[in-house]
């Protein structure tokens, strides 16, 4: 069974219509979870908890899609020597 892994992180943005974020070191890591329902409970849970700053916005990444299934080492894999 594939493992598939999201990470929900989030916090103030330059502009709401943008993604680009005002300070990159002040990030909340919300965490990393072990599906998609798990992420999106936890995703939904900041994004209500922030409803009224309309520049802090929460985002859920798709982990697993940065591996390259299929292939014997993703590109990230060789980078690490």
């Amino acid at each position: 069974m594939t493992q598939r892994l999201h990470l929900v992180f989030g916090g103030e943005l330059v502009d709401p219509g943008s993604t680009e974020f005002v300070n990159a070191d002040d990030i909340h890591i919300v965490g990393i979870f072990p599906n998609y329902a798990a992420a999106y409970d936890a995703w939904k849970s900041e994004a209500q908890r922030t409803v009224d700053d309309a520049h802090t916005r929460y985002f859920i990444a798709h982990l697993h899609r940065l591996r390259e299934e299929g292939a014997e080492t993703s590109s990230t894999e060789e980078l690490g020597g």
